[in-house]
């Protein structure tokens, strides 16, 4: 049976699954590599260590498999990350990652001086300090003679495509998020190039996420034993991780409790966010999808947990709160790193709320992982204000491997969660583009109608869910409460 490559080229580190044909996952593993903070605010990688951590991470997955059955690589990416290379392909500078906040003045400059209205209509979405094209704008401005030396950006998946293929390239799905695409007729914005001062030459081809980009270089090929692969364009995190749980076509939504969070909702034609507040973006299925965006979903009760409790058993600390669902005095704004959808507010901060002289760390750490689930239910009424339908959900990321977790979503969002039997996230769906990419499966919603399953579905519960709705609204207050303070 032939077999194929996902690569999840994460923040903290990848993920390699090798897929057989079927969606049997026949080896897996994960290199990490460091995130560098170098100023408050700034989050930058070298690109170099993704590449050496692809080239391990490789090694080790094809140790004890059958090479010649590969016959494609394909990705999933952090999105919106700023790579630039010179006219020697030499990284310019660090990658400026997508939680990097120091483009507040460029994204107000886009969003107020530029405006709003002209970005919808030239992009399909309002300018977001994580976006690409703040952060051109940022380096123009901050790093001229940097600026000057840029002959080629590209995002930092592609940026693995490049060094595995020589393919100068980009998938669609991805290019979305750099404000530099015109979403609607998936081709770069002429509009937005001169508002950059780029130039379409220094921006990569663009693909559909399942079309091949090129063939694995043969020394890359030689050295891990494999012959004749090709590699496949791959998406954006998110998108690649609503592939692999199933979320294709209409109608479709998937929430991730990763690093970050988000709320993505699948279609078969375009729809632009008429109320800013969500991302229009075009899906690895040939479609498009809206999705809303928060900057820190499990990474908040990482925080709590690891450095203010000082343990990393987050079961132990999870153990007997399921009886407090929805009777949690105690809230968080879970905004450690400003905040995306639907605010566009890189100052907010996170916040506990309404501790008493009988708060206990249970409260405290119930109250994350609901301020989590709130925030995501932000996103979900931004979706629903757009037109959206959306009568259950898949549910994806580390987080949702907490029970605890998945039933707090359920209720929060009065909607039946789904597990999917596979959840690899990424990696998985990028597997699944392979195959598409290769022949193995005509479309992406043939391989995820062959492949997808579900294990479990956590149906809400009428009265916990009513309980959820009135607390929610109060969280809707908060923010605006607390604006001015950030």
């Amino acid at each position: 049976m032939n077999t194929y490559i996902g690569i999840d080229l994460g923040t903290s580190g990848a993920k390699f699954l090798l897929v057989a044909a079927d969606g049997t996952i026949l080896a897996e593993n994960t290199q990490t590599y460091p995130v560098s903070y170098p100023q408050s605010g700034w989050s930058e990688q070298n690109p170099e260590d993704w590449y050496a951590a692809a080239l391990c991470g490789l090694k080790e997955l094809l140790a004890e498999q059958d090479k010649s059955a590969v016959k494609g690589i394909s990705f999933g990416g952090q999105m919106h990350g700023l790579v630039a290379l010179d006219a020697q392909d030499n990284v310019i500078r660090p990658a400026i990652l997508w939680n990097d906040g120091r483009t507040e003045e460029e994204t107000k400059y886009l969003n107020e001086v530029v405006g709003k209205d002209k970005l919808s209509a030239w992009t399909g979405n309002i300018a977001f300090a994580g976006f690409t094209a703040p952060k051109l704008l940022w380096m123009k401005a901050h790093e001229p003679e940097n600026f000057k030396k840029i002959a080629k950006i590209m995002l930092p998946k592609d940026y693995l495509a490049y060094r595995l293929s020589g393919a100068f390239c980009t998938d669609l799905s991805d290019a979305g998020g750099m404000l530099l695409l015109d979403v609607a007729h998936r081709r770069w914005s002429p509009e937005m190039l001169k508002v950059t001062a780029m130039s379409e030459a220094q921006l990569p081809k663009l693909h559909e996420s399942y079309e091949v980009v090129g063939m694995l270089k043969p020394e890359i090929a030689d050295m891990l034993g494999l012959k004749d692969v090709r590699i496949i364009a791959g998406a954006g995190d998110n998108a690649a991780a609503a592939v692999g749980t199933g979320v294709v076509g209409e109608g479709g939504c998937n929430i991730s409790l990763g690093t970050s969070g988000t709320l993505f909702v699948s279609s078969a034609g375009y729809n632009e966010d008429k109320v800013n507040a969500l991302h229009s973006f075009c899906h690895a299925d040939g479609g498009w999808h809206l999705m809303g965006c928060i900057l820190s979903a499990a990474s908040c009760n990482a925080w709590w947990s690891d450095r203010i409790l000082q343990t990393q058993d987050y079961a132990n600390e999870q153990a007997g709160l399921e009886e407090k669902l929805g009777k949690n005095d105690v809230y968080f704004l879970p905004y450690l790193m400003g905040e995306r959808s639907p605010h566009n507010d890189v100052t907010a901060r996170g916040a506990f709320i309404g501790m008493r002289p009988d708060t206990a760390r249970g409260e405290m750490t119930l109250a994350v992982l609901e301020g989590v689930a709130f925030a995501l239910r932000d996103c979900l009424e931004a979706a629903k204000r757009n037109g959206a339908a959306i009568a259950r959900t898949k549910l994806c990321g580390g987080g949702a491997k907490s029970p605890l977790w998945r039933k707090i979503v359920a209720n929060v969002m009065d909607l039946p969660v789904e597990i999917p039997q596979t959840e690899q996230g990424p990696a998985f769906g990028a597997a699944m583009l392979a195959m598409v990419g290769c022949g193995e499966y005509k479309s992406v919603q043939e391989a995820a109608s062959a492949i997808v399953r579900v294990k479990e579905t956590v149906y809400p519960d009428a009265e916990t869910a009513a309980r959820y709705e009135a607390r929610y609204r109060h969280f809707t207050n908060l923010y605006p409460a607390l604006k001015g303070l950030f």
